[in-house]
């Protein structure tokens, strides 16, 4: 068989590791080995965290829309119930925009969920 010369081909699939690792401390920068194993973790951390994200944003407005019905005395749950029946969909992040930034709008809403369920 013919011999295979890998050296442009490998240097440049090393180079894209070594890329990938900028600004990783020590060898894991530097020796290709060890970077290749920080890069793949890093890549499958960032792809976790993409998902978690979501999550953690949901659970900050929820957690802002509870303060802010609590301060007009209706419990969280209550409250998304009342908006459910009074069939008035907003989202949990633009309801909790209006709690921690609007909150004269977000105290009419929560009155007129609890009028209209009287």
């Amino acid at each position: 068989m013919t011999r295979v010369k890998t050296a442009v081909a490998g240097h440049r699939r090393r180079k894209k590791i070594r890329k990938l690792a900028k600004g990783f401390r020590g060898g894991r920068s530097k020796l290709h080995r060890t970077a290749r194993g920080a890069v793949m973790r890093a890549q499958a951390e960032a792809y976790r965290g993409r998902k978690l994200r979501k999550r953690d944003f949901r659970t900050l407005w929820i957690t802002r829309v509870r303060a802010g019905a609590n301060l007009e005395g209706i419990s969280y749950s209550k409250f998304i119930g009342l908006l459910g029946k009074a069939g008035i969909t907003i989202n949990r992040k633009i309801m909790s925009e209006l709690a921690t930034h609007h909150s004269d709008v977000f105290s009419q809403l929560v009155k007129e969920v609890a009028n209209n369920n009287q």
